[in-house]
């Protein structure tokens, strides 16, 4: 599959085109671009660095060593979030009394994969992304320029919601849940070439999580959600600092395993 992937990126072509021309030869150019891409790869290189792009929702994403490579898992997170907002498709939201339109905060949006995703299918809502990297934050600017979506998401560098004005509807968050002493469980490719603060959150695992809740908490609006993804290896120690929330649900992804947590602001 990376081979083939590969070979398509120096082709600049698709899967049916490589298909359907078998007969065809490599330039002597296309194949020097083809062993350089095949010797990163063999590095450890993810192949999504070595093309620069990742589908995710149906979107063409730009991705590069400053942004967590998003993974299908992360879609579930999407998907709660659009079960949960459900109410404001078609109509306005009764919960942001200020302009009537749903306000969203994308916490930690690295390539911005979530926040498009959303601005994509909620067409009226209002949507904040914040990231403590400016090169994160600029390969997000990127993907909504590329995705015609820059005038719906108002990007912030920001340490989680530090400084961004409330009240918001929704929360969303893919943040940092590895601990340190996970570290050997991580993929060899994730741990040597991925951004290393947007996969390890601290020694537990919880500590980006355990921030966010409450500044989440003092800015959402009454019935607001927090929709997180988390590891099963932290999912019930997540669920704890949720206490006092309503509606506290976890999402598996199609492994089985604890994936999506989401709680909502009692009224």
């Amino acid at each position: 599959m990376n081979a083939e992937l590969l070979l398509m990126f120096t082709l600049a072509c698709d899967r049916a085109y490589l298909y359907g021309h078998p007969e065809r030869e490599l330039t002597s150019d296309e194949r020097a671009r083809y062993e350089e891409a095949i010797a990163q790869r063999a590095k450890g290189i993810p192949a999504q660095y070595i093309t620069g792009h990742q589908e995710f929702w149906g979107m063409d994403l730009i991705v590069s060593p400053a942004v967590l490579i998003p993974r299908p898992e992360t879609e579930h997170v999407v998907e709660r979030v659009l079960e949960v907002g459900a109410v404001w498709r078609g109509a306005k939201s009764t919960l942001h009394r200020v302009s009537g339109r749903p306000r969203l905060a994308d916490v930690g949006t690295g390539s911005g994969c979530i926040a498009l995703a959303l601005a994509k299918e909620l067409a009226q809502a209002e949507i904040h992304a914040t990231d403590i990297s400016s090169g994160a934050l600029e390969i997000a600017r990127v993907n909504a320029a590329r995705l015609n979506l820059q005038n719906r998401i108002a990007f912030h560098q920001a340490d989680l919601l530090a400084g961004i004005e409330p009240p918001f509807d929704l929360v969303v968050s893919n943040p940092p849940y590895v601990g340190f002493g996970e570290e050997d469980q991580v993929q060899l490719e994730v741990r040597k070439f991925e951004p290393r603060d947007a996969v390890f959150s601290g020694k537990t695992g919880l500590e980006a999580i355990e921030r966010l809740v409450p500044q989440a908490y003092a800015a959402l609006a009454p019935k607001g959600w927090l929709v997180l993804e988390m590891s099963g290896t932290i999912a019930e120690r997540a669920r704890r600092l949720l206490d006092g929330w309503t509606n506290l649900q976890v999402m598996p992804d199609l492994q089985g395993i604890p994936r999506v947590l989401s709680a909502q602001k009692p009224s």
